[in-house]
């Protein structure tokens, strides 16, 4: 079911794939083995039985570690499970686990990009956690700031990006406008009551126009509009 573009075939093996992964959840299985659900680049979602994982000497062990980019060669097999047969870390975000908070950010990741990405996903999908892990890492990046690209980010990998440019009438977004946001048609919609301000939307344009979130570290910190627009993401999101 599995088309091997990208195959390693220097082996003479076309069932051989080597790709790219990022751990996204490790099943205990038997005694010494594992099933890994990986994301990668060119295949998706792909599910793993790492065999003798668990055993102290084993060869895959180092390049199969959460919070991780690896380069892994695995044996594409007759079901949906197929078989590893090697592992090389490439980047591995250790300073990750130095924060609790940035720790717990990334499990909850783990965990919905496993639950709501498809198997067939594309590259996107990848591109996008690799660089969370990156910002994760990198304790200058305000973990709320990492939060918004996010959420951002899957809005517009789904299809789902809002209008932040014209109001529900087609008119520009003015400076000194105050909006309230409809969310059927995902477009601020003028009010005179309205909570949300010219400089949140700014924000919201800029982060949504970003494929780093390495580059928000230069941002200037404005906590009452990225808390707003944290808020306005999340519930675009539900």
């Amino acid at each position: 079911s599995y088309r091997i573009s990208g195959a390693n075939t220097s082996s003479g093996y076309m069932n051989h794939v080597k790709e790219q992964a990022i751990v996204l959840a490790r099943t205990n299985f038997g005694e010494a083995d594992r099933i890994l659900t990986v994301l990668t680049p060119g295949h998706g979602k792909v599910r793993i039985m790492a065999k003798g994982v668990r055993k102290i000497k084993s060869k895959l062990a180092g390049g199969i570690e959460l919070f991780s980019v690896s380069q892994i060669t695995y044996i594409v097999g007759r079901g949906e499970i197929h078989t590893l047969v090697s592992t090389r870390l490439q980047k591995h975000h250790g300073n990750i686990a130095k924060d609790i908070e940035r720790t717990m950010y990334g499990y909850d990741i783990l965990k919905m990009i496993n639950k709501n990405t498809e198997d067939g996903a594309d590259r996107e999908y990848f591109d996008t956690f690799a660089a969370v892990l990156a910002g994760l890492g990198d304790g200058d990046l305000p973990l709320d700031m990492l939060k918004l690209w996010l959420n951002m980010r899957l809005l517009k990998l789904g299809g789902h990006s809002p209008n932040l440019r014209t109001d529900s009438a087609g008119q520009p977004l003015l400076e000194k406008g105050k909006y309230i946001f409809n969310f059927s048609d995902m477009t601020f919609v003028a009010n005179p009551s309205g909570s949300f301000l010219a400089g949140h939307i700014k924000l919201a344009r800029l982060v949504l126009g970003l494929n780093d979130p390495l580059k928000l570290k230069k941002l200037k910190r404005a906590d009452t509009a990225l808390a707003m627009c944290n808020m306005l993401a999340v519930d675009m999101l539900k």
